[in-house]
Protein backbone atom coordinates (compact mmCIF):
# COMPACT_ATOMS: atom_id res chain seq x y z
CA UNK A 1 0.00 0.00 0.00
CA UNK A 2 1.36 3.43 -0.55
CA UNK A 3 0.02 6.58 -0.51
CA UNK A 4 0.95 9.93 -1.38
CA UNK A 5 -1.37 12.80 -0.11
CA UNK A 6 -0.76 16.94 0.27
CA UNK A 7 -1.97 18.63 3.37
CA UNK A 8 -3.74 21.93 2.95
CA UNK A 9 -4.45 23.35 6.61
CA UNK A 10 -1.79 23.01 9.63
CA UNK A 11 -2.70 25.12 12.69
CA UNK A 12 0.81 26.61 14.35
CA UNK A 13 0.51 27.45 18.04
CA UNK A 14 2.18 29.74 19.49
CA UNK A 15 3.55 28.77 22.61
CA UNK A 16 5.27 25.84 20.61
CA UNK A 17 6.66 28.23 18.83
CA UNK A 18 8.01 30.26 22.03
CA UNK A 19 8.97 26.63 23.56
CA UNK A 20 11.02 25.82 20.59
CA UNK A 21 13.18 29.24 20.69
CA UNK A 22 13.61 28.26 24.25
CA UNK A 23 10.88 30.13 26.26
CA UNK A 24 9.27 28.30 28.94
CA UNK A 25 5.79 28.37 29.92
CA UNK A 26 5.89 30.84 32.28
CA UNK A 27 8.41 33.24 30.82
CA UNK A 28 6.66 35.84 28.37
CA UNK A 29 8.40 36.99 25.06
CA UNK A 30 9.20 40.61 24.84
CA UNK A 31 6.39 42.72 22.63
CA UNK A 32 8.69 42.87 19.59
CA UNK A 33 9.57 38.89 19.65
CA UNK A 34 5.70 38.13 20.16
CA UNK A 35 5.06 40.30 17.42
CA UNK A 36 7.11 38.30 15.25
CA UNK A 37 6.39 35.18 15.64
CA UNK A 38 2.42 36.04 15.29
CA UNK A 39 3.62 38.15 11.88
CA UNK A 40 5.20 34.80 10.81
CA UNK A 41 2.56 32.64 11.67
CA UNK A 42 -0.19 34.40 10.15
CA UNK A 43 2.03 33.70 6.50
CA UNK A 44 3.53 30.98 6.93
CA UNK A 45 0.78 29.26 4.60
CA UNK A 46 2.31 30.93 1.89
CA UNK A 47 6.12 29.52 2.97
CA UNK A 48 5.12 25.64 2.98
CA UNK A 49 4.03 23.25 0.86
CA UNK A 50 3.22 20.24 3.31
CA UNK A 51 3.19 16.98 1.27
CA UNK A 52 4.10 13.00 2.97
CA UNK A 53 4.06 9.43 1.50
CA UNK A 54 3.82 6.32 3.27
CA UNK A 55 3.87 2.44 2.25
CA UNK A 56 2.43 -0.39 4.47
CA UNK A 57 4.74 -3.22 4.38
CA UNK A 58 4.22 -6.61 6.25
CA UNK A 59 7.03 -7.73 8.51
CA UNK A 60 8.39 -11.07 7.57
CA UNK A 61 10.20 -12.06 10.49
CA UNK A 62 12.82 -10.56 14.00
CA UNK A 63 16.18 -11.89 14.80
CA UNK A 64 18.32 -10.37 17.52
CA UNK A 65 18.71 -6.57 16.22
CA UNK A 66 17.75 -7.25 12.54
CA UNK A 67 13.53 -7.19 11.12
CA UNK A 68 13.04 -8.57 8.14
CA UNK A 69 10.38 -6.10 6.35
CA UNK A 70 8.58 -7.50 2.94
CA UNK A 71 9.96 -6.68 -0.16
CA UNK A 72 13.84 -6.97 1.12
CA UNK A 73 14.33 -4.28 3.36
CA UNK A 74 16.15 -4.85 6.32
CA UNK A 75 16.03 -2.64 9.82
CA UNK A 76 19.47 -3.17 11.88
CA UNK A 77 18.77 -1.56 15.08
CA UNK A 78 17.52 -3.30 18.66
CA UNK A 79 15.12 -1.06 19.38
CA UNK A 80 12.93 -1.23 16.30
CA UNK A 81 14.09 -4.96 16.53
CA UNK A 82 11.83 -4.72 19.78
CA UNK A 83 8.76 -3.07 18.34
CA UNK A 84 8.60 -4.81 15.16
CA UNK A 85 8.57 -8.60 16.91
CA UNK A 86 5.23 -7.42 18.13
CA UNK A 87 4.31 -5.94 14.81
CA UNK A 88 2.56 -7.44 12.18
CA UNK A 89 3.29 -5.11 9.96
CA UNK A 90 5.09 -1.37 9.57
CA UNK A 91 4.29 2.17 8.27
CA UNK A 92 7.13 3.64 6.22
CA UNK A 93 7.16 7.48 5.81
CA UNK A 94 8.61 10.26 4.40
CA UNK A 95 7.12 13.94 4.74
CA UNK A 96 8.22 17.84 3.98
CA UNK A 97 7.09 20.97 4.16
CA UNK A 98 9.35 21.88 1.56
CA UNK A 99 11.97 24.33 0.80
CA UNK A 100 10.79 27.81 0.55
CA UNK A 101 10.52 28.60 4.03
CA UNK A 102 13.91 27.30 4.57
CA UNK A 103 15.39 29.46 1.09
CA UNK A 104 13.62 32.38 2.90
CA UNK A 105 15.47 31.50 6.45
CA UNK A 106 18.72 31.29 5.01
CA UNK A 107 17.90 34.61 3.06
CA UNK A 108 17.91 36.62 6.54
CA UNK A 109 19.96 35.04 7.94
CA UNK A 110 22.20 36.49 4.51
CA UNK A 111 20.71 39.70 5.65
CA UNK A 112 22.35 39.56 9.51
CA UNK A 113 18.47 39.34 10.31
CA UNK A 114 19.13 36.50 12.97
CA UNK A 115 16.26 37.03 15.20
CA UNK A 116 13.82 36.65 12.27
CA UNK A 117 15.52 33.98 11.11
CA UNK A 118 15.38 32.04 14.47
CA UNK A 119 11.68 32.85 14.55
CA UNK A 120 11.26 31.69 11.10
CA UNK A 121 13.10 28.79 11.87
CA UNK A 122 11.51 27.32 14.67
CA UNK A 123 7.97 28.05 13.03
CA UNK A 124 9.46 25.54 10.39
CA UNK A 125 10.24 23.05 12.84
CA UNK A 126 6.49 23.19 14.70
CA UNK A 127 4.82 23.32 11.29
CA UNK A 128 6.85 19.68 10.25
CA UNK A 129 6.10 18.47 13.42
CA UNK A 130 2.69 19.28 12.66
CA UNK A 131 2.36 17.48 9.83
CA UNK A 132 4.29 14.32 11.55
CA UNK A 133 1.60 14.10 14.02
CA UNK A 134 -0.88 14.54 11.05
CA UNK A 135 0.62 11.60 9.01
CA UNK A 136 0.80 9.31 12.61
CA UNK A 137 -3.23 9.94 12.92
CA UNK A 138 -3.96 9.55 9.33
CA UNK A 139 -1.75 5.91 10.09
CA UNK A 140 -3.72 5.17 12.91
CA UNK A 141 -7.42 5.60 10.73
CA UNK A 142 -6.34 3.53 8.16
CA UNK A 143 -5.07 0.60 10.41
CA UNK A 144 -7.60 0.70 13.23
CA UNK A 145 -10.40 -0.05 10.58
CA UNK A 146 -8.50 -3.41 9.95
CA UNK A 147 -8.68 -3.63 14.19
CA UNK A 148 -4.66 -2.60 14.03
CA UNK A 149 -3.35 -0.24 16.70
CA UNK A 150 0.09 1.98 16.25
CA UNK A 151 2.91 2.71 17.66
CA UNK A 152 4.82 5.70 18.43
CA UNK A 153 7.06 6.69 14.97
CA UNK A 154 10.29 6.22 15.17
CA UNK A 155 13.11 7.81 13.14
CA UNK A 156 16.52 6.68 12.04
CA UNK A 157 19.57 8.96 13.92
CA UNK A 158 17.37 7.75 16.93
CA UNK A 159 18.46 5.56 19.68
CA UNK A 160 20.61 2.79 18.13
CA UNK A 161 18.85 2.65 15.08
CA UNK A 162 22.08 4.64 12.41
CA UNK A 163 20.82 6.87 10.35
CA UNK A 164 22.83 5.24 7.50
CA UNK A 165 19.51 3.22 7.54
CA UNK A 166 17.89 6.33 5.91
CA UNK A 167 19.05 4.85 2.66
CA UNK A 168 16.73 1.57 3.29
CA UNK A 169 13.83 3.48 4.41
CA UNK A 170 13.42 5.22 1.16
CA UNK A 171 14.35 2.00 -0.78
CA UNK A 172 11.05 0.92 0.89
CA UNK A 173 9.43 3.74 -0.94
CA UNK A 174 10.21 2.60 -3.77
CA UNK A 175 11.81 6.26 -4.97
CA UNK A 176 8.74 7.80 -4.68
CA UNK A 177 9.59 9.93 -1.86
CA UNK A 178 7.50 13.91 -2.42
CA UNK A 179 10.35 15.31 -3.59
CA UNK A 180 13.22 14.88 -0.63
CA UNK A 181 16.69 13.68 -1.28
CA UNK A 182 19.46 12.32 1.02
CA UNK A 183 22.53 13.74 0.91
CA UNK A 184 25.83 11.63 0.96
CA UNK A 185 25.29 11.35 4.89
CA UNK A 186 22.02 10.64 4.79
CA UNK A 187 20.44 13.78 5.80
CA UNK A 188 17.39 15.08 4.26
CA UNK A 189 17.16 17.56 1.53
CA UNK A 190 14.53 20.18 2.30
CA UNK A 191 15.76 19.95 6.10
CA UNK A 192 12.39 20.58 7.14
CA UNK A 193 11.86 16.97 6.50
CA UNK A 194 10.97 13.45 8.77
CA UNK A 195 11.22 10.18 7.70
CA UNK A 196 10.33 7.02 9.96
CA UNK A 197 8.25 4.54 10.59
CA UNK A 198 5.09 3.16 12.63
CA UNK A 199 4.43 0.08 14.07
CA UNK A 200 1.25 -1.79 13.19
CA UNK A 201 -0.03 -4.63 15.43
CA UNK A 202 -2.98 -5.95 17.48
CA UNK A 203 -3.80 -4.30 20.67
CA UNK A 204 -2.89 -7.53 22.78
CA UNK A 205 0.44 -6.89 22.08
CA UNK A 206 0.27 -3.34 23.51
CA UNK A 207 2.34 -2.03 20.66
CA UNK A 208 1.17 1.55 21.26
CA UNK A 209 2.50 1.63 24.73
CA UNK A 210 6.19 0.91 23.33
CA UNK A 211 8.51 3.17 24.86
CA UNK A 212 12.27 2.61 24.71
CA UNK A 213 13.63 5.46 26.62
CA UNK A 214 11.57 3.60 29.68
CA UNK A 215 14.37 1.12 30.31
CA UNK A 216 17.26 3.78 28.89
CA UNK A 217 19.62 5.01 30.73
CA UNK A 218 20.91 7.96 29.04
CA UNK A 219 19.03 10.71 30.67
CA UNK A 220 20.49 13.57 29.03
CA UNK A 221 19.27 12.18 25.11
CA UNK A 222 17.38 15.04 23.34
CA UNK A 223 15.02 12.51 21.94
CA UNK A 224 14.08 11.29 25.17
CA UNK A 225 10.27 10.17 25.74
CA UNK A 226 8.16 10.59 28.74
Amino acid sequence: MLALEHLIDIGIDKQQVLQTIGYQADYAPSTRISSLVDEYVENVPNLIDPIYTYAIKNVEWVQGSIAFIGDSIIFKSQVIARLLEECERVAVFVLTIGSRLEEMVCQLARDKLVLQASILDAIGSVATEKVADFVQDRISEVVSVKGFCTSRRFSPGYCDWNIGQQRMLFWALSGDTVGIRLTGRCLMIPQKSISGIIGIGSGNNNVENYNPCRTCKKLNCPGRRA
